[in-house]
């Protein structure tokens, strides 16, 4: 089968397809025919050698995939061959099929395109296990999401808005900012040419958010714990502006605040079985009736593998950006 790899870390330059032998299910596995594979920032990370990951040896690009279901592993029960499904990986989406714990596995929902489908896990499980499991968003409370028009902030702006929150959101363009209010933002923040804390203040009439999720990092945190009301929950999941950063503890105390920083990829087979079971239940409705859907910029070939990175790290996409394995 093809799969993508890369022997050195560096630019988009250095991803390529060569042939590696097809994986085969161990128990409680299935393996995957796949349709697609969607970027996410961990890729970029991971291919220039500054992503930091729990684990020895080399795992191959993609954490998420879409495609059909054509072997099962023992002991696999609720699947069949032939199942449209998308997954939760731990690597492996770059390829023409791939292994994946049953349990990681979440139905096509009705009405999205398998391809399309390919964008769906790795925002999804972050966003629930985020704003809904840790930070237990509340109908009715205010929550500021940076990244409105991104991978992961354009599914978390429908859900929270699905969800009854008043949402915000941050982004650095027009487009963007149009894009958000779409998507179900209350009010969009142009982070560019605005002090969001200032229009967080404003737009909450000085009370604040409950609920802020960040990948930024480094540079936002103190903003953000400005940006907090009384009884606030920060959820970090992302580094993209710095990862050391000191904390103002009083003001932390003053709010009784809470930090949380947060990953995916490393946790264990079962805490990503909960997740997925928590998306299904409180994620996967919307999308079958059609309140949410997954949000596509562009579609390349794998094959244009480095054609598709070097895009994404223009920052000018809306959404997430798929690798069509087929095509």
């Amino acid at each position: 089968m093809k799969v993508v790899v890369f022997e050195q870390v560096g630019g988009p330059e250095v991803l390529h397809l060569v042939e590696r032998p097809e994986p085969h299910p161990a128990a409680g596995q299935v393996l995957i025919d796949v349709q697609g594979t969607a970027l996410n920032y961990a890729d970029l990370l991971q291919r220039r050698g500054s992503y930091v990951m729990k684990t020895d040896g080399q795992i191959h690009l993609g954490i998420e995939c879409s495609g059909i279901i054509t072997q099962l592993g023992t002991g696999v029960s609720g699947w069949k061959a032939g199942d449209k499904v998308c997954a939760l990986l731990a690597g492996g989406g770059y390829g023409e099929r791939v292994c994946v714990p049953a349990t990681q596995l979440l139905p096509c929902p009705e009405g999205v395109p398998l391809l399309h489908a390919a964008a769906l896990p790795e925002a999804a499980c972050t966003l629930w296990s985020n704003l809904g499991d840790i930070a237990r968003l509340q109908r009715g409370e205010t929550v500021l999401i940076h990244g409105g028009a991104g991978g992961v902030g354009s599914l978390a702006v429908q859900w929270a808005h699905c969800w009854g929150a008043r949402v915000l959101t941050t982004a650095g363009s027009p487009e963007k900012l149009r894009r958000s209010e779409a998507f179900g933002a209350d009010a969009a923040i142009d982070y560019r040419h605005e002090d969001f804390v200032e229009a967080v203040q404003r737009l909450t009439d000085g009370r604040g958010v409950d609920v802020i999720l960040d990948n930024m990092g480094a540079e936002y945190l103190a903003r953000n714990i400005d940006a907090l009301a009384t009884d606030g929950r920060i959820v970090m999941i992302g580094l993209q502006s710095g990862r050391e950063a000191s904390i103002h503890l009083g003001k932390m105390m003053s709010k009784r605040a809470t930090l949380h920083t947060t990953s995916l990829r490393d946790r264990s087979v079962a805490a990503k079985q909960a997740i997925v079971a928590g998306v299904l239940q409180n994620i996967w409705p919307h999308l079958n009736s059609g309140r949410m859907h997954p949000v596509i910029d562009r579609v390349f070939a794998l094959s244009d593998v480095a054609a598709a990175h070097a895009y994404m790290e223009t920052g000018n996409h809306v959404g997430k950006i798929v690798l069509d394995v087929k095509r």
